[in-house]
C-alpha cells in the first residue's frame, strides 16, 4: 500500500513529460495527463492542484510558479525587469530543467533545440509573465507579455541552449544589467509601445 503513491506519481509525472513533449503547454491538460498515465482525472488531482503544479513537477522547475507572482509584484513595480530577468536565468540554468526539457523532446520531429524552447517559453509565457504584465494593469498588457517572453526566452535559449558567445559564458549578474533595462521599460506604463501602424492597430 505505502508503494503505491509513489508509483503512482512516477507515472503520472512520465505522463505528463510525453503529453508536453508532444502537444506543448497550452494543449496540455489534466484530463489528457490522466488518459496517458492510464488514471482518472481525479487520481492527478488529489496529487496536483491544478495543470501549472502538475507540469513545474514533471520538469522540476525550481521554485512555485502560483508563489512566484505575489513575490515579484509585491516589491512594487520598480526593480521588477531585475526580478524577471534573475527568476529566468534560475528556470534556464537549472541542470534539471534543462536535461528534464531535452527528455521531453527526444522524439519530436523537430529539433530538440526549438522544441525545448517553445516548451520552456509556453510555460515562461503563460505561468508567469502574462499574469504578471496583467496584474500590474499595464495598457496593451498582452503585448507588452508578448514582447517581454520573446526578449528573455531569446535570451535564455541563446544563453542556455544554444550556447552562443560571448553570452553563453557571461555571468548573471552582467546578463541582468544588459537586459533588465528593456524589460523594465516594457512594463512601464508612462512608456507607450510603438505608434499605431498604417492599419490603425497598436
Amino acid at each position: 500500500m505505502g508503494m503505491a503513491e509513489p508509483d503512482f506519481t512516477s507515472s503520472i509525472l512520465g505522463a505528463a513529460r510525453a503529453v508536453l513533449g508532444a502537444r506543448g503547454y497550452a494543449n496540455t491538460t489534466i484530463k489528457t495527463v490522466a488518459a496517458s498515465a492510464g488514471v482518472a482525472p481525479g487520481v492527478v488531482r488529489s496529487l496536483y492542484a491544478n495543470k501549472e503544479q502538475l507540469l513545474a513537477a514533471a520538469i522540476r522547475v525550481p521554485f512555485d510558479p502560483s508563489g512566484s507572482i505575489p513575490k515579484l509584484i509585491a516589491p512594487g513595480l520598480d526593480g521588477m525587469g531585475e526580478r524577471l530577468v534573475r527568476l529566468t536565468l534560475q528556470l534556464s540554468g537549472d541542470e534539471k530543467v534543462r536535461k528534464d526539457a531535452t527528455n521531453l523532446v527526444q522524439s519530436a520531429r523537430e529539433s530538440a533545440g526549438v522544441e525545448q524552447l517553445r516548451v520552456l517559453t509556453d510555460y515562461l509565457q503563460a505561468t508567469l509573465l502574462d499574469r504578471v504584465v496583467g496584474a500590474i494593469g499595464v495598457p496593451d498588457a498582452r503585448m507588452r507579455g508578448a514582447l517581454i517572453t520573446a526578449y528573455l526566452a531569446g535570451v535564455a535559449a541563446t544563453r542556455s541552449i544554444l550556447n552562443v558567445e560571448p553570452l553563453a559564458s557571461a555571468t548573471d549578474e552582467l546578463v541582468v544589467a544588459l537586459v533588465a533595462p528593456t524589460i523594465q521599460r516594457l512594463l512601464d506604463p508612462t512608456q507607450p509601445l510603438a505608434a499605431k501602424d498604417a492599419a490603425g492597430q497598436p
